[in-house]
């Protein structure tokens, strides 16, 4: 079947079903399908889409509330345009069509087709980059969730401590990155009350520290564990505490697991950012190993993408600044990953155009 006029697809995603619906440029209601979400399914999306006209020189555009999954990988394939609305803009986009509020999975999927025929030119499509930047980029998101909920975890690891065991808290403090410092992890281990902790000597503290992988400055930092844990703190009844103590090791395991996997995925990312053909130009990101940033050619051709987090950063003198490790990202109502934390002193922080070279 010959496209003689524009079609735009919405599909309502969820788990284990999706609801399609196909629109003309008039906004009537073509085809509306509902659909499994395994390969039996997505042949039938694919073949309502070819019936329609979808050709690989001009395929259908698709509007979905989802960036991932395989549903938007088969869709991805060739030249499609992919446009992953947000599901809150979406449901502003329904009151224009009802004013109940009664959600309607075939009813979205036509708000999400009618977006698409009424302000495409106001979203983005995902970018179309290659498999091995896609790949990238999914380590990457999962190393910024890792980190998260390993800082998440640490959180309501200091909570806990703040209610029977400040010393630990104190003692710390004296390291860079608190309590997710394997020293700290390995001294709470070992001594999980302040009570056992006041007790421990200079060689247990010193096996301890010798355990986290410490090697340099094992007996000076031994000798000021032992002083911080033996000062004169406020304690809870002992009962109390051996009970709070025994709260407190589950966290610390969890602790653990969740500092493990952000450094996997860390040097994950680092192993295969590297193998990127255009990963000499963009260089390692500024932060792992506190570079600066890397001279591009103006005159080559930057392919913009969509902005996600991770994006380098372009400063008005065309060097790419790779996003550090960490960033939460976000400025001025831009959308997360557009970051100017890593531009230099005194630089505009709207340097203008975001994106990965590809």
């Amino acid at each position: 079947m010959r496209r003689e006029n524009l079609i735009y697809c919405g599909i309502d995603w969820a788990e284990k079903t999706h609801d399609v619906a196909l629109v003309d440029d008039t906004g009537q209601l073509l085809a509306k399908r509902h659909i499994t979400d395994d390969a039996s399914g997505y042949k039938i999306l694919v073949d309502l889409l070819a019936e329609y006209g979808d050709t690989e020189e001009n395929p259908i555009p698709v509007a979905i509330e989802t960036s991932r999954g395989l549903l938007v990988a088969v869709l991805r394939t060739g030249k499609r345009q992919v446009f992953a609305i947000n599901p809150t803009a979406a449901a502003r986009y329904r009151d224009r069509h009802s004013v109940s509020r009664k959600k309607s999975d075939p009813g979205d999927a036509l708000v999400l087709a009618n977006i698409l025929r009424t302000d495409m030119h106001a979203h983005r499509p995902l970018p179309n980059d290659s498999d091995l930047a896609q790949a990238v980029a999914v380590l990457a998101r999962a190393q910024q969730d890792a980190t998260w909920n390993r800082q998440q975890i640490a959180n309501q690891l200091r909570s806990l401590l703040c209610e029977y065991y400040p010393s630990a808290l104190a003692a710390a403090d004296g390291w860079k990155n608190g309590l997710c410092r394997p020293e700290v992890r390995e001294v709470l281990r070992s001594a999980p009350t302040p009570t056992r902790a006041a007790r421990l000597t200079r060689t247990q503290l010193q096996a301890a520290l010798k355990r986290a992988g410490r090697q340099r400055g094992v007996e000076a930092e031994a000798e000021r564990l032992r002083d911080v844990f033996r000062a004169d703190w406020a304690h809870q009844p002992l009962p109390v505490e051996n009970a709070l103590g025994k709260q407190m090791l589950p966290l610390l395991i969890q602790l653990e697991a969740a500092c493990t996997a952000a450094d996997d995925l860390a040097e994950a990312v680092e192993e295969a950012f590297p193998q990127h053909p255009d990963a000499g130009e963009v260089g390692r990101r500024r932060g792992t190993r506190g570079l600066g940033p890397f001279p591009t050619a103006p005159s080559r051709t930057v392919r913009t993408s969509f902005p996600v987090h991770g994006s380098p950063v372009i400063d008005s003198e065309w060097r790419l600044w790779p996003v550090p490790r960490g960033c939460a990202g976000g400025i001025f109502g831009k959308p997360r990953g557009f970051c100017a934390c890593v531009l230099p002193s005194g630089e505009s922080t709207d340097p203008g155009p975001v994106g990965v070279v590809a």
